[in-house]
């Protein structure tokens, strides 16, 4: 969440960029919740103060009228402070739930706009291959080469469920130690991490567990959620700690499954392994301080290009506009790989996302460092996608297909696959 004393002397720029998100969030009626808040908070300590006065008063010699008068009082004192607390109880979970709805702060160079369509390319590398046949989707390509499995796995767990086969499981263990290996190169510390998280720690990266709307899977009775990206079980390794300027910046990749519910994912563009229910991926996350988190947005999306450059793979840049970033993140890159089966004649498709949260996950996760002067400040935290297999793995399938019905593999990949060449 932002700072709660910018409420007022930034309402209008929260106000503008609130709007800017096409977000729907009554900031007026946040700020009146504040200032009741604060009433009720004077009104309840008023009270425990009268409260302890009676009671050092009954400690001391009186009369018995005087006595009783104060035990009256007392009664009277212990009947409003719960009636208090119980106001204020009501009052902080309905603040805490408006503030925490309000976005983050967006980069003043973010496009304005309301949807992905609004999103600004700004840099595009390699060229989409061109074919002699009609090339296939990762589909087809997957069935014709016993790689996929999408109908049984629809009967056994449900739509958006597939099972990998034969290379494509030697494949997808490829993508993974390629990106393990590029990432650890500069610095990150590997990690396998849980699949479950609290809910708590899902609300404090910001991420919704409950409702309609909510893109996770809850454990029924446990106030747990499985994870939709270890962004979550990374961002959360520090909730609660206070670090000391020295030991950032700390530098995390963590591989885990991913569960999404997709809820609403359909179309031409989400068949197959693009959009799915569950995944692998490798994600990296970093805590630093303020002055620094640009700097390392900047590198995290350059280890992205590294890792999709390296695969050959043609792929665009993209600065995403307001309304598609997330409620945490101050600035968000996508690469969008080329993939050959995606629309009648090749589209780009989203592969890898990196994001600047600046303060606003780590103020709820309460992660903090001390300054060189002696100041506690928030940390700034960032993430990035090194590889999400399954959406990889379309890539790979559909740019390396050949007109004999084989995939090549990348370059890169053969010294972990021990095959260059799918029959």
């Amino acid at each position: 969440m932002i700072d709660f004393r910018e409420l007022k002397t930034r309402h209008d720029e929260i106000a503008l960029n609130i709007k800017n998100r096409n977000m729907n969030v009554d900031l007026d009626k946040v700020i009146e919740l504040q200032d009741r808040r604060a009433v009720l908070m004077k009104n309840a300590e008023d009270l425990r103060a009268r409260r302890n006065e009676i009671a050092a008063m009954m400690k001391g010699p009186m009369d018995k009228d005087a006595r009783a008068v104060l035990i009256e009082e007392g009664r009277t004192v212990k009947d409003k402070i719960a009636q208090a607390e119980a106001e204020l109880e009501e009052v902080e979970l309905q603040y805490n739930a408006g503030l925490k709805a309000i976005p983050n702060y967006a980069h003043p160079k973010a496009p304005v706009g309301k949807e992905d369509k609004d999103n600004t390319a700004v840099k595009y590398v390699g060229k989409p291959p061109v074919f002699s046949f009609k090339p296939l989707d990762h589909v087809q390509i997957g069935e014709k080469l016993d790689l996929i499995d999408f109908d049984t796995a629809t009967r056994v767990s449900g739509p958006k469920f597939y099972y990998l086969k034969n290379q494509a499981v030697v494949l997808q263990m490829a993508l993974e130690r390629y990106a393990l290996d590029i990432v650890m190169k500069h610095g990150f510390t590997p990690f396998i991490t849980p699949d479950v998280a609290k809910e708590e720690i899902l609300e404090g990266i910001g991420f919704n567990p409950r409702g309609a709307e909510s893109n996770i899977y809850t454990v029924e009775g446990e106030g747990t959620a499985l994870v939709g990206t270890a962004e979550i079980t990374l961002g959360g390794y520090l909730s609660g700690k206070v670090l000391t300027a020295d030991q950032l910046p700390v530098k995390m990749t963590g591989l885990s499954h991913c569960f999404r519910r997709e809820a609403g994912g359909a179309g031409q563009y989400s068949k197959g392994l693009y959009r799915v229910h569950q995944f692998s991926k490798l994600e990296m996350f970093i805590f630093c301080e303020p002055k620094d988190s640009d700097a390392f947005h900047d590198e995290l999306l350059a280890i992205e290009e590294e890792i999709f450059s390296g695969l050959g793979l043609a792929y665009r840049v993209v600065d995403t506009c307001t309304g598609d970033l997330g409620a945490p993140a101050y600035r968000k890159f996508d690469i969008e790989a080329w993939m050959p089966g995606r629309g009648d004649n090749g589209e780009y498709g989203e592969v890898t996302s990196t994001s600047n949260c600046t303060d606003y996950q780590s103020r709820n996760l309460k992660i903090r460092y001390k300054t060189e002067d002696g100041r506690t400040e928030y940390v700034h935290t960032l993430n990035g996608t090194a590889v999400a297999v399954s959406r990889a793995l379309v890539a790979v399938l559909e740019n390396y297909q050949q007109e004999d019905g084989s995939v090549r593999i990348p370059e890169k990949l053969v010294p972990y696959t021990g095959f260059d060449v799918i029959r």
